[in-house]
């Protein structure tokens, strides 16, 4: 009889146990680091943060010969082929999910506005991609496991999807106050900024075509301009890192946490800079032990380069390496040299004249934007060397624009590429190998998706069939 209550009372037990659990959530069996769901002003939050990687890496840098390395030097002699572009498809992946969803949250901001800012950021990231490696994967591509091997876009065929993704972005921003894109770390909400922002990347777009298709480029720059491009250096895109390690400076990590002085400024650009007293040379570069300013010799010899006495050459500024230091990734300086280039090719109206003065105002945004004020700004344009001459205009733009993208290194390479300014010598006793005009596919591409990277080098004429650091991308024409 016992025996019998016992088994009675157990199996009631069990019921009840049974009943029981169905009252609990099924997210207690979710893992939280594995979240089935997004959230779109997290998503946004996420690519803007990210929007600093192409600029916490030293390649472009080295190629357009802004810095000098001290210690190993495989990278200033041209060594490494094969980039990752991954990372970039990751955050490209997160901004397709915002721009695909389905039913929006309002009360994060308007539908409208919430597509609108993640389509500028996606035309940025593949603007910067497509750059730096040719024709890559454009319409098949962020699918995730449904498409592991995405077929490559040539590169004109990116660069006009890109301008239309642009052009019906910026129509599409609405501008009220209850209608901002929530997780907004950029603009904050600012819609006119974000438009601005659309205007001015447009215009940069356009500008690369200055060779490979002159009157497509003045097309896609006149319309940059109708859209609105920046009217000062609060339209800055920036990041701006944190004194927290998640957000800390990556070049306060390879110096400070790391504490591997390995980067200089290079010989080059202070050669360049110094005799003209320069304002923002006190800015970019750290004093010699003799105080003064000197710089590193560039693609040495590893031992070459570390025989010199670290005392004897000029490190980055620290304002450079601060752990809370600004990034700059697209500014008002660019989109006035931009518009003056423009101008002087006749893209726009108004001659040597307004190319004069959108030169001018460029490098006192420039100057105004590394120093925080004017100071030295007109001294410096007055000299015979930095004011504008009609007869070698565009050789001056490229100059101030190359010392203007200091640490931005792969948008000095692609306008180094475009317009040939400034005039580099290649690493020397390098058995001639030329300064990088492209970078190579990720070695992943090769093994997953062999038939397309294969196809792609193969299909772009200046590869000459090889995917090495020679071969010139669409636009970049001899």
């Amino acid at each position: 009889m016992k025996k019998l209550l016992y088994l009675f009372l157990l199996s009631a037990g069990m019921m009840m146990c049974f009943a029981g659990c169905r009252k609990f959530s099924d997210s207690i069996n979710r893992n939280p680091n594995l979240p089935d769901t997004f959230s779109n002003p997290k998503l946004l939050t996420y690519a803007i943060q990210k929007l600093d990687m192409g600029l916490a890496n030293p390649y472009g840098l080295l190629y357009t010969q802004l810095l000098s390395e001290k210690v190993y030097t495989d990278a200033s002699r041209y060594i490494n082929i094969s980039f990752d572009f991954a990372d970039y498809y990751a955050v490209l992946m997160n901004l397709n999910l915002i721009i695909n969803t389905r039913y929006f949250n309002t009360d994060e901001g308007a539908a409208a506005n919430q597509q609108a800012v993640a389509r500028i950021l996606r035309a940025y990231y593949f603007w910067f991609i497509t750059d730096r490696w040719g024709d890559v994967p454009y319409k098949e591509a962020l699918q995730g496991k449904a498409k592991i091997d995405p077929a490559y876009d040539k590169q004109k065929d990116i660069y006009t999807d890109l301008f239309k993704e642009l052009k019906e972005a910026a129509a599409q921003l609405k501008d009220d106050s209850d209608s901002a894109a929530a997780g907004d770390m950029l603009y904050y909400g600012d819609v006119k900024k974000w438009k601005r922002f659309a205007g001015t990347l447009h215009a940069l777009m356009a500008l690369r075509l200055s060779k490979a298709d002159a009157a497509w480029g003045q097309r896609e720059f006149n319309a940059a301009i109708s859209i609105g491009i920046f009217s000062s250096n609060d339209d800055n895109v920036i990041f701006q890192h944190k004194s927290e390690t998640a957000y800390e400076n990556y070049w306060y990590y390879v110096y400070t946490v790391q504490g591997r002085r390995w980067y200089c400024v290079s010989e080059p650009l202070v050669k360049f800079m110094k005799p003209l007293v320069d304002p923002r040379l006190k800015i970019y570069a750290a004093k010699t032990s003799g105080g003064d300013y000197v710089g590193m010799p560039y693609g040495l010899v590893g031992n070459e380069a570390q025989n010199i006495p670290a005392g004897n050459v000029s490190f980055q500024g620290t304002e450079i390496r601060k752990r809370d230091a600004t990034s700059y990734i697209i500014t008002y300086a660019q989109a006035l040299l931009a518009k003056a280039e423009a101008e002087k090719l006749g893209w726009l109206p108004g001659g040597d004249g307004t190319a004069a003065a959108d030169y001018n105002k460029a490098i006192e945004a420039s100057i105004q934007q590394w120093t925080g004020s004017n100071t030295g700004a007109a001294t410096y344009i007055a000299q015979p060397e930095v004011a504008y001459n009609p007869a070698k205009a565009l050789r001056q733009i490229g100059y101030q624009r190359w010392v203007h993208l200091y640490m931005n290194g792969y948008e000095s390479w692609a306008e180094w590429r475009r317009t040939g300014f400034p005039e580099l010598t290649p690493a020397p006793n390098n058995g001639n190998v030329p300064i990088p005009r492209r970078q190579g596919y990720p070695l992943s591409e090769h093994n997953i998706n062999t038939r397309n990277v294969d196809a792609a080098v193969s299909a772009q004429p200046g590869f000459n069939g090889k995917d090495d650091l020679t071969g010139r991308v669409w636009w970049d024409v001899k």
